[in-house]
């Protein structure tokens, strides 16, 4: 490599491709499982290329021993991590939205398989999960996932040990606040199932006949259907805003 670059720069190429490396695998939309690894991989390579020469003022000097090399490959490839995977745990706030508008409209039987995820999950949940990276597209939020790449050289410099206690905490917070957002998200869904069970037990009540389940299932759907379409303006802009709250934090916009 000599003729082609120093042995500093290829150790700065090393210790950037190992943060941004794990980065791009556990991010949203671009880490997703239907994403091919060699893909993700190249992606994380020309991002490196790209960066190196403007983190290279405060990368280390080369370390002497190897251990201490093989540390920091493990520090930066655990911090790449924490951060891919904060921005992927608040996506989940609309799989939290789906499944609970599946639970009380009656679609829970109905299954499907997630794209980037293993196991099953329901159909609205797939369909809100889509309109979220599409959502992240068209509202150009995949450009803070540069920025946040950028900025976590100012977040967790070089030579600086990062906390797994403070990650945990950040962990934990950012999922609370992703399943507080689903709850919220379908609220009005859970208030005319509400209403609707009440409606039903009061009808039931007062005629034991009332063939209850063959009446309420059909129209449960269709309600809930109607009220998701009407609300799906709402459920976006909400979601699209918590979301770049979150990413303007890690990339440095507006003084996060």
């Amino acid at each position: 490599m000599e003729p082609y670059a120093s042995v500093q720069q290829v150790y700065a190429g090393a210790m950037v491709f190992s943060r941004l490396a794990a980065m791009v695998m556990t991010m949203p939309v671009v880490g997703e499982q239907a994403v091919p690894a060699r893909i993700r991989l190249a992606f994380a390579l020309v991002l490196t290329l790209t960066l190196t020469p403007v983190v290279m003022p405060v990368l280390p000097a080369l370390p002497v021993e190897l251990g201490d090399m093989a540390l920091q490959v493990v520090r930066e490839v655990f911090i790449g991590i924490m951060i891919g995977a904060v921005m992927r745990i608040f996506m989940s706030a609309l799989a939290v939205a789906g499944e609970v508008i599946s639970i009380q409209s009656t679609l829970s039987f109905a299954q499907t398989s997630a794209p980037g995820i293993i196991d099953s999950s329901t159909t609205l949940g797939t369909f809100l999960g889509l309109i979220g990276l599409i959502l992240i597209f068209s509202t150009n939020l995949h450009h803070l996932f540069l920025g946040a790449m950028v900025n976590s050289y100012n977040i967790f410099p070089f030579g600086v040990s990062a906390s797994i206690n403070d990650s945990g905490q950040l962990a934990i917070r950012t999922l609370s606040d992703a399943f507080r957002m689903g709850i919220q998200l379908s609220a009005p869904v859970l208030v005319l199932a509400l209403v609707f069970n009440v409606a039903l037990g009061l009808a039931a009540r007062i005629m034991p006949q009332f063939q209850v389940f063959f009446v309420a299932s059909p129209l449960m759907v269709l309600l809930s259907l109607a009220i998701l379409s009407l609300s799906l303006g709402m459920i976006g802009m909400v979601w699209v805003n918590g979301y770049g709250g979150l990413l303007k934090s890690f990339s440095g916009v507006g003084g996060g």
